[in-house]
C-alpha cells in the first residue's frame, strides 16, 4: 500500500523522475564517507608506513554502504514526521511511494557494510567494529526514534563526532601495519588528522537545510538555520571556513604536518563562492538549494588536497 504522504514524485513526468531520482542517490555526498580513510591513507604513507591496499578498498566499500543506510533510514525517519512532503520530492519514499522496499534496502546496506567492516576488523584491531558501531549509533541519534537529536539542533556536532575522532580512528587502526602495536585507539592522531576535515563535512550539513527553513520550522525542526534566521547562519560560514583551516593549518605551523597538506587550499576558490552565494542570496530557497553541494565540493577539495599532500612529502623529501 502507498504512503499517501509521499506520493508526490509519482505523478512526475519520466524526464523529471530521472532527476528526482539523479537527486535521491546523491553520490557526491558519499566523498564525506571515503574522505576519513583517505586522509588516514595519505597519513600512514607519509609516515613511511606502507597502506594495506585491500583495507583501505574494504574500509570504502564498508563506509558507502554504512551511509547508504544511514541516507536512506533519514528519508524513512522524515517521512514519518511529514516534513519531506512537499520540500523533498527527490525522497527515496517519495520516489517509490512505499516505505517498506526502502526499508528493507536501509538495512541490507546496514548488514553488507557491517559485516565487511566485521572482516576488517578482525584482520586488524577489534576497537574497528566498535568506533564504527559508535559512528553509526550517532548517525542514528540525529534521525532515529526516539532520540531526533537533529531535530533539536545537534545534528552538526554529531557529524563532526561521527566523520571525524570516531571514523578516522577507525581508518587509522584499519590500515595500520602493525594494529596490536599501537597501545590502543589513536585518539590524538585521529583527532588532530580528522578535526578540521570533519568540521569541513559537517559545513555540509550546515548548508543543507538553508532551503528548507520554513518546513524545518514547520515541523517542529529546530536546526541551527531555524534558530539563528537565514542571515545570521549565512554570517557564520566564513567563521565554519576560516575555523576549518585554521584547525588543519596550526598543525603545519606546529611543525607535525609536512608543508605539502597545504595543497589543501586548493578549497578556497569554493569557500570564497559559498560565502558570496550565501550572502547575497541566503533567504531564496531557489537560488541557494544547490548551497550544500558547493560546501561539499570545498570539503572534498580540501580532504583530497591533505591527504595527496601527505602522501607526497616523502617523494619530495618536504616536512
Amino acid at each position: 500500500m502507498q504512503d499517501h504522504k509521499a506520493v508526490a514524485s509519482l505523478y512526475a513526468t519520466n524526464a523529471d523522475r530521472r532527476q528526482l531520482w539523479k537527486a535521491a542517490i546523491k553520490w557526491p555526498l558519499y566523498s564525506v564517507a571515503v574522505m576519513p580513510v583517505l586522509l588516514a591513507a595519505g597519513w600512514t604513507y607519509g609516515e613511511g608506513s606502507s597502506v594495506r591496499i585491500d583495507q583501505l578498498i574494504g574500509f570504502l566499500l564498508g563506509s558507502v554502504l554504512l551511509l547508504l543506510w544511514e541516507n536512506l533510514t533519514n528519508d524513512l525517519f522524515d517521512a514519518e514526521t511529514g516534513i519531506d512532503q512537499f520540500s523533498k520530492p527527490h525522497s527515496v519514499v517519495a520516489l517509490l511511494g512505499k516505505k517498506q522496499p526502502v526499508k528493507r534496502l536501509a538495512y541490507l546496506a546496514l548488514l553488507m557494510g557491517l559485516l565487511i567492516i566485521l572482516y576488517l576488523a578482525l584482520r586488524s584491531s577489534p576497537s574497528v567494529l566498535y568506533l564504527v558501531l559508535g559512528s553509526c549509533f550517532l548517525g542514528y541519534l540525529y534521525q532515529g526514534p526516539p532520540f531526533r537529536l537533529g531535530y533539536q539542533g545537534l545534528g552538526e556536532p554529531l557529524c563532526w563526532l561521527a566523520f571525524g575522532p570516531f571514523a578516522t580512528a577507525a581508518a587509522l587502526l584499519v590500515l595500520s601495519p602493525n594494529p596490536t602495536e599501537g597501545g590502543g585507539i589513536p585518539w590524538s592522531t585521529a583527532t588532530a588528522l580528522g578535526a578540521g576535515p570533519a568540521l569541513a563535512t559537517t559545513l555540509v550539513l550546515f548548508c543543507s537545510h538553508f532551503h528548507q527553513v520554513t518546513e524545518d520550522a514547520a515541523h517542529g525542526k529546530r536546526s541551527p538555520l531555524v534558530r539563528l534566521g537565514t542571515r545570521k547562519a549565512a554570517a557564520l560560514v566564513p567563521w565554519i571556513i576560516m575555523l576549518t583551516l585554521v584547525i588543519e593549518y596550526s598543525q603545519l605551523l606546529l611543525g607535525y604536518w609536512p608543508i605539502s597538506t597545504l595543497l589543501g587550499t586548493i578549497c578556497l576558490p569554493s569557500g570564497i563562492s559559498l560565502i558570496r552565494l550565501l550572502k547575497k542570496h541566503h533567504d531564496d530557497p531557489r537560488l541557494i538549494s544547490g548551497s550544500k553541494f558547493i560546501a561539499l565540493r570545498f570539503q572534498t577539495l580540501n580532504g583530497l588536497g591533505i591527504s595527496i599532500g601527505f602522501a607526497l612529502a616523502p617523494i619530495f623529501g618536504v616536512n
